[in-house]
C-alpha cells in the first residue's frame, strides 16, 4: 500500500473500514490483487480492532458478517483468494472463543464438519485449512467432539483420490497435535493417523514440490516427539533412503535429516533404543554430505572471510553431526563415525580428508567422554594433516586442533603441547595461503587461552619470535597491499598469549607496543575498523597481563588515543565493531588504573551509556510480510500464533550486554569515585532487569545493583534510601517473573547482596513477606523439578545418557538452592530472630530439605540455612532444634558446628553472661560418645561441670530425662550398671 492510500485508510473510522473491506473482499470486479489486499487488511483489522468494533454491532449484523464469510469462502473459485479468506475467518473464529473456552460461533463448528464431509474437494480444503489455523476452536466442547475430529482427519488423510486434501489433512493433524503437545491421551487416541501421515509426507518428498509437510513433521518432532514413537523406524528407514538420493531436492533431504536430528535432541532415549542399525547407514551419509564443497581456486588467498552459506549441504551436515553427537551421546554415535573416518582420512580426494577433520571438530562436545580416552590416537592421526598438500585440508586440521584444545582443556594442552605448538607455528609461516595462516593463529588462540601458564611459558621465546616476524611482515603488507586478514588474527593471538603468560610477557612488552599503538592511532579508515578494534583489545589485555607498573606509562597515551577518535560517538555507527572493543578496553584499563581512571570517566561514560541504552528494533509481522524481511540473519523470529511472528533485530545486543557488564566493572572497581553516576546508571539498569531479549543484559543489571548501592553510600543515607526505594520493588518483580532459572539465581543473589549492603530496616514488612513468598515459589519448583526427574528415571527411555542430563539438571537446581540460602543468610544477618515469623512460612520446605530421602546437596543447603538460624537467631532458635537435630547422618555435622560456636565464645549463641547455655539441647543419641564430636561435647560439658553454680542452673532447665541423658553421657559406666 503506498503512503497516500495508507494515510487515507488510516483516517477512515473503524466501522466504515469493516464494511468497506468486506465489500471489497467479495466484489469480483475489483480483481484478484485488490481483493487480496482487502483480505489481508481485514484480517489485520480483526486482529487489532475486534473488541472495539465487532461486539458493538447489532446481533443481526454480526450474524450477517459471519454468514457472508462462510458462504463466500465456499463460493470463491480462486484458490489463493480462498486461502486468504480462510485467514480472515480464522482470525474471527479466534476472537469468538472466549477465555473460558466458550465458542461464540457455533455455526462455525457445524460448518467445519459439514464442509469436511462434502463431496466437493474445495469444500474439504476449506475445512482442513480452517481447522489447521484454529485447531482449538472447539474450546471446552472439544471432548464431546473428539471422535468426530479424529474421523474428519482420518478420512481426509485416506482420501487418496485428492492429494491436496491429504496434504491439508497432514497440516491440520499436525496443528492439532501441537496444540495438545503434552496430552498423552490425545496422542494415543490419534495414533492411527500417523501411518497415513507419513505415507503422504513420503509421497511429497518423491514429488519434491512442497516442503510444508516435512516442516510440519519437524514441528511434531520438536514439540511432541513421543507421538512418533510407533513410526520411528519407518522415519529412520525413509531418511537413510532419501539422504543419498541426488534426485530428491536438497531442501527436502535437509528437512528429513532435521526431523531425525530434532528427535535425537527432544527424545534421545527413544531414538537410542532403535537407531543402532540405522546410524550405521545414516552417519556415513551425513559425512558424505560434508564433502559437498566447491573447488574455489582463490579460497586460500582471500583476504575477506565470507559468511558460510547455512543452507549448503556441507554446513547442514556438519551442524547435524554435532547435534546428533550432543543428543545421542558419544557411546552411540562415535563408533559409527570412527568406522568411516579412517577411509576418509586416507582418501586421495581432499574433500573427504577435509570432511573427516571437520567431523572430528564437530563431535568433540557430544563425544567428550569417549574421545578423551582416545586423544593420543586421534592426535597421531590428524597432526600430519597440518602438512597436507591441500590448503583447505590444512585449514581443517587447524580447526580440529583448535576445537579439541577448547573441548578437552587443559588435558589436551598438557598431553600434546610438544606436537601442537610447533605444528601450528609451522603453518603460521604459510604466507602463500593467508587464510590457512590466519586459521593456525586462531587455533593457537584456542590452545593458549586455557593453557597452563607453566607450559606456555616454555614456548614463549619461540612463539613471540614467530608472532613478531609475522606482525612485521603483515604490517608491511597492509601498508603496501592493504591486506589485513592475517594481521587481524596475529594481533588477537598476541593478546591471547599475553593474557595467559601474564607477568612473563613483561620482557616482550616493548617489542610489540610501539607497532600496536601505531595501528590504533592510524587505522582510521572504514575497512580497518575491525583491525583497530582487535588492536585495542590486544593492548588492553597486554596491560592487564604486565600490570600497572609497566603499563601505566602507556595507559594514559592509550586512553588519549582511544578518546581522540571516540569523543564524538555520533560518528561511530551502532554496529561498528570498534564500539564493543573500546568499551571492553576502557573497563580493562579501569581495572588496571583503579582510582586513577576517574578523570577519564566523563569521557567514556557517554559512549558506554549510549551502547547500554540501545533499544532493539522489533517487529510484529504477518506470515506474508516475513518474505520481505531484509538481512534475515540479523533477525530472530518467534511464531505467536498461526498468522503472526514477533521479531527482534539481534545486531547490537551483544554490544549492549558488554556495555552493561562494563558498567558493573566501573561500579565495582571505582566505588566512591563512581558515585556521581549512580543515579543515571540505576535508572538505566533497573528497567533492564526485565530485558527479556538477552539473558546477559538482565544478569548484568542484577549484578550492578549492590555495587551501585556501595558507590552511593558517600552521598548520604537519604540518597541511598531513595535509590533503594527505586530498586527494591522492581527487583522483587523481576524475581517473581524471571523465566530463566539461571538468571533468577542471579536476581536472588543480587537481592541478598543488596540486603547485606543496607542491613536491618531495608525491607518493609510487606516487602519481606513478598520476598518470602517468592522463595516459597522457588523452593516449591525445586521439589517439583526433582519429582519430575525422579519420574524420568522410571521412564521407558531412561538410560545412562539420560542420567547424565538429569545430573546436570540436579546441579542447576542446586545452584538455585544456594542462592535461596544466600537470601536467607542476608535476612538472618540483618534481622536476627525478628525474621523468624517470616521464616516460619517456608519452614516446611527447609525441613523437607533435611528429609532422609533428599539428596546430599539438599541436606547441605538445609543445614546451611539452619546454621544461620543458630548463628543469628540467638536463644530463640531453640524452637527449631527438633527440625534440624533429627537426622542421624547430619547430627555430627550440626553438633560439630555448635561446638565450634561455643568454642569461639560466639555471643549470639552463649548470650550475655552465658545466659543461653541452659537452652542448648546438647545430647543426641546419634552421636557416639567415642566419636570426635562426642569427645568435644563431653569436654564442653566437663567445663560447665567445673563451675557448679552454672552447671546447677543448666540442669534446673532440663527435664528429668534430659538430666539423666547428660549424666550417662558424662558417666558411661553407669549405663551398664543401670
Amino acid at each position: 500500500m503506498n503512503i497516500g492510500l495508507q494515510d487515507t485508510y488510516d483516517t477512515v473510522s473503524s466501522d466504515t473500514k469493516l464494511q468497506l473491506l468486506l465489500g471489497a473482499l467479495f466484489e469480483e470486479s475489483l480483481g484478484e490483487e485488490l481483493r487480496s489486499m482487502a483480505a489481508v487488511l481485514l484480517r489485520r483489522f480483526l486482529s487489532s480492532s475486534f473488541d472495539e468494533v465487532f461486539p458493538k454491532l447489532p446481533p443481526h449484523a454480526q450474524t450477517s458478517i459471519r454468514g457472508q464469510l462462510l458462504a463466500g469462502v465456499l463460493q470463491e473459485g480462486n484458490p489463493q483468494l480462498r486461502k486468504k479468506m480462510c485467514d480472515v475467518i480464522s482470525e474471527l473464529a479466534h476472537a469468538l472463543l472466549d477465555e473460558e473456552g466458550n465458542n461464540l460461533w457455533p455455526e462455525f463448528l457445524h460448518f467445519l464438519f459439514e464442509s469436511a464431509n462434502s463431496n466437493q474437494v474445495h469444500h474439504k480444503e476449506v475445512a482442513l485449512t480452517l481447522f489447521s489455523l484454529v485447531p482449538g476452536t472447539f474450546g471446552n466442547q472439544q471432548a464431546q467432539h473428539l471422535g468426530m475430529i479424529r474421523t474428519m482427519l482420518l478420512s481426509s488423510l485416506n482420501d487418496t483420490a485428492n492429494p491436496t486434501v491429504q496434504a491439508l489433512a497432514v497440516k491440520a493433524t499436525s496443528s492439532f497435535l501441537l496444540l495438545h503437545d503434552s496430552e498423552a491421551t490425545i496422542h494415543k487416541g490419534f495414533a492411527d493417523l500417523l501411518p497415513p501421515m507419513l505415507n503422504i509426507i513420503a509421497a511429497s518428498i518423491e514429488q519434491g514440490d512442497d516442503d510444508a509437510l516435512l516442516k510440519s513433521l519437524v514441528d511434531v518432532a520438536e514439540t511432541c516427539p513421543k507421538y512418533l514413537r510407533p513410526q520411528l523406524e519407518p522415519i529412520l528407514q525413509l531418511t537413510v533412503k532419501v539422504l543419498p538420493d541426488d534426485n530428491i531436492p536438497e531442501a527436502f533431504r535437509h528437512l528429513l535429516l532435521e526431523v531425525v536430528v530434532t528427535l535425537a535432541e527432544t527424545a534421545p532415549g527413544m531414538v537410542r533404543k532403535v537407531s543402532g542399525k540405522y546410524l550405521a547407514q545414516l552417519i556415513p551419509h551425513v559425512l558424505n554430505m560434508m564433502t559437498d564443497l566447491e573447488d574455489e581456486e582463490d579460497w586460500s588467498v582471500s583476504d575477506e572471510l565470507l559468511e558460510e552459506d547455512n543452507d549448503s549441504s556441507s554446513v547442514v551436515a556438519e551442524s547435524s553431526l554435532d547435534r546428533l553427537a550432543c543428543g545421542l551421546g558419544g557411546k552411540t554415535v562415535l563408533p559409527h563415525i570412527n568406522s568411516a573416518l579412517s577411509q576418509m582420512l586416507n582418501s586421495q580426494d581432499w574433500k573427504h580428508r577435509h570432511a573427516a577433520l571437520m567431523a572430528i571438530s564437530a563431535v568433540g562436545e557430544g563425544c567428550h567422554k569417549q574421545m578423551e580416552a582416545m586423544l593420543p590416537q586421534i592426535m597421531d592421526a590428524i597432526i600430519v594433516f597440518l602438512r597436507d598438500s591441500h590448503p583447505r585440508v590444512r585449514f581443517a586440521a587447524c580447526n580440529a586442533i583448535g576445537q579439541m584444545a577448547t573441548d578437552f582443556a587443559p588435558t589436551f594442552q598438557k598431553k600434546f603441547h610438544e606436537m601442537v605448538v610447533p605444528g601450528l607455528l609451522a603453518v603460521m609461516e604459510d604466507a602463500a595461503n593467508p587464510r590457512v595462516q590466519a586459521h593456525a593463529g586462531a587455533a593457537l588462540v584456542n590452545f593458549s587461552e586455557v593453557c597452563p601458564k607453566n607450559i606456555l611459558t616454555t614456548y614463549l621465546p619461540t612463539i613471540i619470535g614467530q608472532l613478531e616476524r609475522i606482525l612485521e611482515a603483515k604490517f608491511t603488507e597492509l601498508m603496501e597491499k592493504g591486506t589485513k586478514l592475517v594481521l587481524e588474527q596475529v594481533v588477537t593471538t598476541i593478546a591471547s598469549v599475553a593474557d595467559t603468560a601474564e607477568e612473563n610477557f613483561l620482557q616482550y612488552y616493548d617489542k610489540f607496543m610501539p607497532c600496536l599503538m601505531y595501528i590504533i592511532e592510524n587505522a582510521n579508515s572504514q575497512e580497518l575498523r575491525m583491525l583497530r578494534g582487535k588492536t585495542i583489545e590486544c593492548v588492553s589485555l597486554i596491560g592487564l597481563a604486565v600490570g600497572p607498573d609497566k603499563f601505566m606509562t602507556d595507559a594514559g597515551k592509550m586512553m588519549d588515543l582511544l578518546l581522540k577518535a571516540q569523543t564524538n560517538q555520533d560518528e561511530m555507527s551502532d554496529d561498528d565493531p570498534q564500539v564493543s572493543y573500546l568499551i571492553s578496553a576502557w573497563a580493562r584499563v579501569c581495572k588496571i588504573m583503579g582510582k586513577r581512571f576517574e578523570p577519564y570517566l566523563p569521557l567514556v561514560m557517554g559512549p558506554v551509556l549510549k551502547t547500554a541504552s540501545l533499544k532493539p528494533e522489533v517487529a510484529l509481522l504477518d506470515n506474508e510480510d516475513m518474505n520481505t524481511v531484509d538481512n534475515e540473519d540479523d533477525w530472530q523470529f518467534v511464531s505467536i500464533g498461526e498468522q503472526q511472528n514477533f521479531g527482534i533485530r539481534t545486531a547490537g545486543l551483544e554490544e549492549k550486554a558488554t556495555a552493561c557488564q562494563m558498567l558493573v566493572c566501573y561500579a565495582r572497581e571505582l566505588k566512591d569515585a563512581f558515585a556521581d553516576y549512580t543515579e543515571e546508571v540505576v535508572k538505566l539498569m533497573v528497567p533492564m532487569l526485565k530485558f527479556y531479549f538477552h539473558d546477559g543484559v538482565r544478569t548484568a543489571a542484577a549484578e550492578s545493583l549492590p555495587y551501585l548501592l556501595e558507590c552511593a553510600r558517600i552521598k548520604g543515607a537519604l540518597y541511598l534510601q531513595e535509590m533503594w526505594s527505586f530498586i527494591c520493588p522492581e527487583l522483587l518483580k523481576a524475581i517473581e517473573t524471571e523465566p530463566e532459572n539461571e538468571v533468577l539465581s542471579e536476581h536472588m543473589y543480587s537481592m541478598a547482596k543488596c540486603i547485606e549492603v543496607l542491613g536491618s530496616g531495608c525491607l518493609s514488612e510487606e516487602q519481606t513477606t513478598e520476598l518470602v513468598k517468592m522463595l516459597d515459589k522457588v523452593l516449591t519448583n525445586h521439589f517439583e523439578r526433582a519429582n519430575k526427574r525422579h519420574e524420568k528415571r522410571k521412564d521407558e527411555d531412561y538410560d545412562e545418557v539420560v542420567e547424565e542430563q538429569l545430573l546436570d539438571e540436579d546441579d542447576e537446581d542446586t545452584y538455585a538452592l544456594s542462592k535461596v540460602s544466600d537470601v536467607l543468610h542476608s535476612l538472618f544477618a540483618a534481622y536476627g530472630s525478628q525474621f523468624f515469623p517470616f521464616f516460619d512460612a517456608i519452614l516446611p520446605h527447609i525441613v523437607h530439605l533435611l528429609s532422609p530421602e533428599r539428596s546430599w546437596p539438599d541436606h547441605q543447603w538445609g543445614l546451611c540455612i539452619f546454621d544461620d538460624v543458630i548463628e543469628y537467631g540467638g536463644p530463640n532458635c531453640i524452637k527449631y532444634t527438633d527440625h534440624f537435630l533429627q537426622d542421624a547422618d547430619e547430627a555430627p555435622h550440626v553438633y560439630g558446628y555448635l561446638c565450634d560456636l561455643i568454642d569461639a565464645n560466639h555471643p549470639l549463641v552463649l548470650g550475655p553472661n552465658n545466659a543461653n547455655l541452659p537452652n542448648i539441647a546438647f545430647i543426641k543419641e546419634a552421636i557416639e560418645r567415642s566419636s570426635e564430636v562426642g569427645e568435644r561435647m563431653v569436654l564442653v560439658l566437663q567445663q560447665l561441670q567445673a563451675s557448679p553454680d552454672v552447671f546447677s542452673v543448666v540442669l534446673q532447665h532440663l527435664s528429668q530425662q534430659q538430666q539423666h541423658a547428660i549424666h550417662i553421657f558424662l558417666n558411661p559406666q553407669d549405663s551398664t550398671a543401670s
